[in-house]
């Protein structure tokens, strides 16, 4: 690919990124989640006013259990050391199962991805499982090929997940040569400087060689604004590097599998309970702290952050390695949770595919049963979730989906001519394969009511500032499938080493739901989690004017809340504290 395409990928790429976005080039308060919108003009939830006026004089009834679902804690966190569940009936280190659960000495959780061998890091795409399953049936597979129902049926899967692949194949491939170039004139302007870090007034002194030289440096000018500093863009550089490097690599790599060698279960046993090891942290635990520190980072103890609720502990679940989550092992982080007494799971972690749903369905039925609330991230791919995919999902795949889905069967798409190891990059770069315009969907809303979990509550992303920008720009949305938004941008959390960063994303608006959640049980512990889901969607702070939303066209439009998500509104700890204490539960 040549510089000049590259260039223009570059361009390209910024312009989408940032055109619609919120920008960062702000100054917030470390905490502004937790803040009032009226006393301190941050649309947060309120957490301190509900301390300050609700809670002061109140002491709370019970300890709640979190488990976090993700991709490991740090248990060593300055932060977060004082508020981590520990199983009081194992003996650390004695290499026995003392309370006879099944999960050897199981101190502060488990990790369902790892076993003595060691701890699986990186995994494919669910759409990458699928492909190398089905592709060695269906690769010489035609149109006139005679197939019986189910084959149709996988013909159609693998059709799709073929299409996905080369689009996003193509999409990591040329995000991966913006991304590097940029990281090379960062690199060189700071060796130039005799810095690490380039300043702004460094590159201004830079003599750009060529034009696309030129354009680059004016690339990075308008990313370090956004970004809010060169220091903040130039991470946020050396991260993407490493993300899109680890998809190529790992992601969308259908030769790399490492799950029987580092995890030596059954995968093909989709029930099988016991394996593992009890490494909670795992190779790469920011994500997880973060996660965690939002909805417990202790209180007023004088260093980093305040996390939500007050009186919790959390459990760490390791389940999600960097790249998507197996459905077994999310089944059973469920099941540890309930079993292990959890109150409240939080699952910030999705993907666009499925591989054995049925015992997720299984496991969040378990937890239903058991009463124990389920948070889950909506996704960060400004999709309308009402139309898309979003895994898990608290609708079953019961016999009514069957025969709903079979009546309102889509239309078979054709096969797509994409095959891994072709060269992508050919002509002007543009990549090759892609499906043709969406088509406008007229939405039937019966769907919604098939059977479906009564304890899950699906979040949305926000922003801070009471305008048109008040959903952030990557949440995905749901008028019928998206329970509530809350603070999910620009958010400081815990991070491994007892350091703090700014994280953006649903995964970080579903935890401020769930410290939400804890901090109403820790204090109302008689409601039930059908009780509390019904508490927080209606309390909810529902915005008066319209924000902006980009559409399936990619145009921008102005929208109520409530055609985001089924509340119309953003979570709130005062409101929902003061329903709490006068709600009759059923």
């Amino acid at each position: 690919m040549k510089l000049k395409h590259i260039l223009y990928f570059t361009i390209l790429f910024f312009a989408s990124s940032t055109a619609f976005s919120q920008s960062k080039d702000v100054k917030l308060p470390p905490n502004w989640y937790n803040l009032d919108l009226v006393k301190d003009g941050y649309f947060g939830i309120s957490t301190e006013k509900a301390y300050d006026e609700l809670l002061k004089d109140k002491k709370p009834k019970e300890s709640i259990i979190v488990a976090v679902i993700d991709g490991g804690v740090e248990t060593k966190h300055e932060d977060l050391k004082n508020v981590l569940w520990t199983n009081k009936k194992e003996i650390p280190g004695n290499g026995i199962d003392d309370d006879g659960n099944g999960y050897v000495d199981d101190i502060h959780g488990w990790n369902f991805i790892g076993s003595k061998k060691g701890d699986l890091a990186y995994d494919n795409l669910e759409l990458i499982r699928i492909y190398r399953e089905l592709q060695p049936k269906y690769r010489s597979t035609i149109k006139s090929t005679v197939l019986d129902s189910t084959e149709k049926e996988e013909f159609a899967l693998y059709t799709k997940v073929t299409a996905e692949f080369g689009k996003k194949y193509d999409d990591a491939d040329q995000t991966f040569a913006v991304i590097s170039i940029i990281n090379k004139m960062l690199d060189s302007v700071g060796q130039i400087n005799h810095k690490a870090i380039p300043s702004l007034e460094d590159m201004e002194r830079y003599k750009a060689d060529s034009e696309e030289e030129e354009q680059c440096k004016k690339i990075i000018r308008r990313g370090a604004k956004d970004s809010g500093s060169m220091e903040k863009f130039h991470k946020e550089m050396k991260d993407a590097y490493k993300q899109y490097d680890v998809m190529l690599r790992y992601n969308l790599n259908p030769k790399y599998d490492q799950r029987a060698e580092l995890v030596e279960d059954d995968y093909s046993n989709a029930r099988e309970r016991y394996y593992g090891n009890n490494d909670v942290m795992g190779p790469n635990a920011d994500h997880g702290s973060h996660v965690s520190g939002i909805i417990a980072g202790e209180r007023n103890n004088g260093i980093g952050i305040n996390g939500i609720a007050n009186h919790v502990r959390i459990m760490g679940i390791r389940v999600v390695p960097e790249g998507d989550e197996r459905d077994k092992d999310v089944a059973n982080g469920i099941r540890y949770a309930v079993d292990n007494g959890a109150r409240v799971i939080n699952m910030s972690f999705g993907k666009g595919f499925k591989w054995a749903k049925d015992v997720v369905d299984e496991a969040v039925k378990y937890a239903e049963e058991k009463g124990v609330l389920l948070v889950h991230a909506a996704g960060n791919d400004n999709n309308n979730n009402d139309v898309e995919e979003n895994y898990p999902t608290k609708y079953y795949d019961s016999p009514e989906a069957v025969a709903y889905k079979k009546a309102h069967k889509k239309a078979e798409v054709n096969p797509m001519t994409f095959r891994p190891g072709q060269n992508q990059m050919q002509g002007n770069g543009m990549g090759r394969n892609y499906p043709a315009p969406a088509v406008k969907v007229v939405l039937d809303t019966t769907k919604f009511n098939l059977p479906h979990a009564t304890n899950w509550i699906e979040v949305g992303a926000s922003a801070y500032k009471n305008d048109a920008s008040l959903k952030a720009s990557f949440s995905n949305y749901g008028k019928h499938t998206v329970d509530v938004f809350a603070p999910g941008f620009m958010i400081k959390s815990t991070v491994p080493e007892s350091k703090y960063e700014e994280f953006d994303g649903t995964s970080m608006a579903a935890p401020v739901v769930s410290g939400l959640a804890a901090l109403i049980l820790s204090y109302y512990p008689e409601l039930k989690a059908q009780d509390v889901r019904t508490i927080i969607l209606q309390s909810v702070v529902k915005p008066e004017q319209k924000v902006r939303r980009e559409n399936e066209k990619g145009e921008t439009e102005r929208v109520t809340f409530k055609e985001l998500c089924v509340s119309g509104g953003i979570v709130n700890a005062y409101q929902a504290l003061k329903l709490a204490e006068t709600y009759k539960t059923k």
